[in-house]
């Protein structure tokens, strides 16, 4: 008679197969609802943006190569003979007619005429986009007049002269004010107001506040499934 052997399973084993099983089971499940909470949440979460940003202009291949097809009339009178002596006349003339003005003092003429020449410059050089003539196809749309001036160079004559004469005129208004504080203050901030925009570290550059789009990426989300509550 032939003895057919048995092979017996230890019970162990299958129980440590089931509670292995289950284990996973469970990891399984935590796993997938705290993914499901992580991207509930995700599609809430975005990175904070700045209240000021800054940007910079950048150019096509096509704007550089519109700006180099003719010369730019709307920065090409700075160099011109009799350019710089305009700025000058401008400010004696209106001199003149701020001493008509009666009752008031030398110091507040000054301030106005420093006030007034920082004002009109600011707008002029570093506000105002663009040129009025269509010459370009709009190559410098995106440009102010500093940054069109001397197709963009820097510490050209030019410029060193229209940095230095805001600062002369600073200087009078301060002297004949009689250093006085508040109208020291009041000409300085004028004077940081035109000059920060010519420094070439801000060449091209765009200061945007409350700017109206995140400064970030949105933080990456899953898709949730839509069987899955």
């Amino acid at each position: 008679m032939t003895t057919v052997p048995t092979v017996v399973t230890p019970a162990h084993d299958e129980a440590d197969t089931s509670a292995d099983f289950s284990t996973n089971s469970i990891n399984s499940t935590t796993r997938s609802d705290l993914g499901r909470r992580d991207s509930k949440r995700g599609h809430h979460r975005r990175r904070s943006s700045s209240f000021v940003m800054v940007q910079q202009v950048q150019e096509t291949p096509d704007q550089v190569v519109d700006q180099e097809v003719s010369p730019n009339a709307n920065a090409e009178w700075v160099n011109m003979k009799g350019a710089w002596v305009i700025h000058v006349v401008l400010i004696v003339l209106a001199k003149m007619v701020i001493n008509e003005i009666p009752g008031i003092s030398d110091s507040i003429r000054w301030t106005m005429i420093n006030l007034g020449y920082m004002a009109v410059s600011f707008v002029m050089f570093h506000l105002i986009k663009g040129t009025p003539f269509d010459q370009n196809s709009g190559a410098y749309d995106h440009l102010t007049l500093w940054e069109q001036i001397d197709q963009g160079y820097q510490y050209t004559p030019a410029k060193k002269y229209l940095t230095s004469l805001p600062i002369g005129l600073f200087l009078l208004s301060t002297h004949y004010s009689h250093y006085d504080p508040w109208l020291f203050w009041l000409n300085l901030g004028a004077l940081l107001l035109v000059l920060f925009p010519k420094l070439p570290i801000l060449h091209r550059s765009r200061l945007l506040i409350f700017p109206s789009q995140s400064t970030g990426t949105s933080t990456p989300v899953e898709a949730i499934p839509s069987d899955v509550k």
